[in-house]
């Protein structure tokens, strides 16, 4: 009867640390998942505010809210790390998915009025504030040669993230925060 007790409390034991073994796996690969391989988040969080300021930038006058009186239309915009990395020379290059979205306000209600969603590659280096200011960037052209092009440009990973869609989600608040909007106020169309 002892004899089954230990065997017992040793099968225990097993399944305990088979249990510890598979969340440390599954939290590993959440991780991953999460968060691009080799970006480096403090480096991201001095180039990301340039990038998306620049998009921004880029953005404005392109969309059809800016045209319509009364809409006080503007963009928002937002990068997420695809692929983040320092050459010798000190120059970043940024592998990143772009989302863009052109917001205005009617009736109490935010209204989209367009939007964009594609990858670029950033150039950026050190200004002389100790910031940083973008050299160049990148983006696939309009259908043929897009898939060519994420080949070209990122590694294998990062490719088949460059595709991945973005929740405009964020965008949305700001927008919201913005126009001094409710959180919960709905999104109408333009």
């Amino acid at each position: 009867m002892a004899r089954r007790g230990e065997e017992l409390a040793v099968q225990s034991v097993g399944r305990y640390a088979s249990g510890l073994g598979a969340v440390a796996v599954l939290m590993a690969t959440g991780a991953w998942v999460l968060w691009p391989t080799g970006v480096d988040a403090r480096l991201w969080s001095e180039v990301r505010p340039v990038i998306e300021t620049r998009l921004v930038a880029e953005s404005r006058g392109s969309g059809y809210g800016e045209t319509v009186a009364g809409l006080r239309a503007r963009w928002f915009c937002r990068a997420e790390a695809l692929e983040l990395g320092r050459g010798d020379d000190g120059v970043v290059r940024a592998g990143v998915n772009t989302l863009c979205m052109e917001y205005g306000v009617r009736g109490g209600a935010l209204v989209e009025c367009g939007g964009a969603r594609y990858p670029q590659v950033v150039r950026l280096e050190r200004a002389a504030d100790g910031g940083y200011r973008v050299l160049s960037q990148e983006e696939p052209p309009d259908g043929a040669g897009y898939g060519e092009w994420t080949e070209d440009h990122f590694g294998r990973f990062a490719e088949s993230d460059a595709d991945d869609t973005m929740s405009s989600t964020v965008l949305e608040a700001a927008a919201r925060s913005h126009f001094g909007l409710p959180e919960d106020a709905r999104v109408a169309a333009c």
